[in-house]
C-alpha cells in the first residue's frame, strides 16, 4: 500500500461577516473535497499546540514527524532548495531589502518590503554582498526580487535573534544571541558580525546613488536590510530509515525542496503557474503514476497565498478552483483499494490582520480502505470536527499514516536495535553459521 498526502497550504481560517459568519472554505463550493469526506474518516489536525501559529517550514517538518529540537531553520533549508553552497558548519540566514528612516539613533521601519523594481536591484545587492567582521565572513545570494540569504563563515552559530520587526513604525530589531546555548561565544560574536552588517549595509545603501535618486524624487527607497530565521544544517534520521516509507514530494518552493533534500525526501521539481487549479490536478497525476513511492508528498501554496491578499472572497476563489482539481483524486485516486488519501494542511492563515498565520486546527481526512466511515459530509474547519479521527497532532499523522498502511508496529516489538515505528523493520535475519 501507499499513501498520498496533499497537503492544502494554509487553508484553514476565521470566520468573515463578508461571507457570513463562514470561513473561506466553508463558504466555498466544494463537491469534491465533500464527496472525499464523506468517503472517509475525518477529524481535525494541529502539527504541534492549538492557538500557536507555525511557519509552513515547521509545520512540514513536525508533520514529517520530526521533533522541533530537530529544526534546522528556515534560512539553511532555503539555502539548499536554491542550491547555495554551504558547508556544514556554516550559517544561512534570510535577508530582505526594506525602507527605513532614521530616528533617534534607532531604524524606524517604513516598509518592511522594499517597493523598488527588480530591475534597479543588481547595483544594491552587489553594494551589500561581502562584508567581513571579527573573523566572521558574511556574503549575500539573491534569490528573487528583493529576497535573499545570508551566508555566515566562521566561528558563528544560528542562535540568534532576527532583525526585522515587520510592522512599518517599528524599530528594526538589535541582534542577539539567544539564550543560554552551548554555543554562547559564537553567537555572541554571530550577533555582533550581523549588527554590524546591517549597520554597514544601511549605510551603504542610504549612500547608493539608486536610493539618492530615488530619495530626491521622493520614491520608495531600498535602503536597508533585514534578517530572519538563521539556521544550519543538522544530522537528521533520513524520512526512510526514520518511517520505513519510499518518499517522494511532488512541490514547488525553494524552502520545500531544501527542507525534503534535508530529511532524504527525492523531490519532483513544479512550477507554479497563475491557475493553482491545474497545478494541483497535474501533481496528483504525477503522484497516481509514480509506482516508485509509497508517501508521496503533494503541496499547493495557494490556499496561503490567497489569504496573505486579505482578501476572503478570494482566499474562497482559489479554494474552488483547487476542489475542481479534487475531481481527479475522487476519480482516479481514491478508488484504488492499495493507496491512502490524506488530505489537510499545514496550518492556518487568516485574510485578516495582523497574523501573518494563526494557531486554529485545520481539517483532516484519510479515505483508503482502512479508515473508518464516520458521518461527515462536509470538508471544513467545522464539520471535520465532529469526525471519528478526532484532534490529531504533530507526528501523530504519521503513526496514523502507518496504521492505515497495515505498516505500524505494535508498541513493544523489537525486530531492530533501534526501537522503529514501522513493521517489518529493516531487520537482520538469523543465519545458521553465525556464531553462537
Amino acid at each position: 500500500m501507499r499513501c498520498i498526502l496533499v497537503i492544502l497550504d494554509g487553508l484553514g481560517d476565521r470566520a468573515y461577516e463578508v461571507l457570513d459568519g463562514r470561513t473561506p472554505l466553508q463558504a466555498a463550493r466544494t463537491p469534491n473535497l465533500d464527496r472525499l469526506a464523506g468517503m472517509g474518516m475525518n477529524g481535525l489536525y494541529h502539527a504541534s499546540l492549538q492557538g500557536q501559529p507555525l511557519p509552513s517550514e515547521e509545520a512540514h517538518f513536525l508533520m514529517f514527524g520530526y521533533d522541533r529540537s530537530e529544526f534546522p531553520g528556515r534560512g539553511i533549508l532555503e539555502a539548499i532548495g536554491y542550491g547555495i553552497d554551504t558547508s556544514d558548519e556554516d550559517v544561512a540566514v534570510l535577508a530582505h531589502f526594506c525602507q527605513v528612516r532614521e530616528d533617534g539613533g534607532h531604524l524606524i521601519l517604513v516598509r518592511e518590503r522594499a517597493d523598488i523594481d527588480e530591475s534597479l536591484l543588481p547595483p544594491l545587492r552587489e553594494a551589500v554582498r561581502d562584508f567581513e567582521s571579527g573573523g566572521i565572513r558574511i556574503r549575500f545570494f539573491p534569490t528573487q526580487k528583493i529576497e535573499g540569504v545570508l551566508t555566515l563563515s566562521g566561528s558563528v552559530s544560528p542562535a540568534v535573534t532576527d532583525s526585522d520587526s515587520m510592522y512599518a513604525g517599528l524599530p528594526l530589531i538589535a541582534v542577539e544571541a539567544v539564550g543560554a546555548t552551548p554555543e554562547a561565544p559564537q553567537a555572541h560574536d554571530t550577533a555582533r558580525a550581523l549588527r554590524a552588517y546591517l549597520q554597514w549595509a544601511y549605510r551603504r545603501l542610504s549612500a547608493h546613488p539608486t536610493n539618492a535618486s530615488r530619495r530626491e524624487r521622493g520614491l520608495p527607497e531600498a535602503n536597508a536590510m533585514v534578517t530572519q530565521r538563521p539556521g544550519r544544517k543538522r544530522r537528521l534520521p533520513p524520512f526512510e530509515e526514520k518511517w520505513g516509507l519510499r518518499p517522494l514530494s511532488v512541490s514547488s518552493g525553494p524552502v520545500y525542496w531544501g527542507l525534503c533534500e534535508h530529511i532524504g525526501i527525492r523531490v519532483e521539481r513544479v512550477e507554479d503557474s497563475p491557475d493553482p487549479g491545474r497545478d494541483l490536478r497535474e501533481r496528483l497525476e504525477i503522484a497516481r503514476d509514480r509506482t516508485d513511492a509509497d508517501f508521496i508528498h503533494v503541496h499547493t501554496k495557494a490556499p496561503d497565498e490567497a489569504a496573505h491578499t486579505k482578501d476572503p472572497v478570494h482566499k474562497k476563489k482559489i479554494i474552488e478552483a483547487l476542489d475542481r482539481a479534487m475531481e481527479f483524486a475522487v476519480r482516479e485516486i481514491a478508488p484504488d483499494p492499495e493507496t491512502l488519501l490524506v488530505v489537510t494542511a499545514d496550518h492556518s492563515t487568516p485574510c485578516a490582520d495582523p497574523l501573518i498565520h494563526s494557531g486554529e486546527t485545520v481539517p483532516l481526512m484519510m479515505v483508503g480502505k482502512h479508515p473508518r466511515r464516520d458521518a461527515v459530509s462536509k470538508f471544513d474547519e467545522i464539520a471535520c470536527s465532529g469526525g471519528a479521527l478526532g484532534l490529531a497532532r504533530g507526528r501523530e499523522l504519521m503513526f496514523l499514516i502507518l496504521n492505515f498502511l497495515d505498516r505500524a508496529k505494535m508498541l513493544g516489538l523489537m525486530d531492530t536495535p533501534e526501537d522503529q515505528p514501522y513493521y517489518p523493520g529493516s531487520r537482520r535475519p538469523l543465519r545458521l553459521e553465525d556464531t553462537p
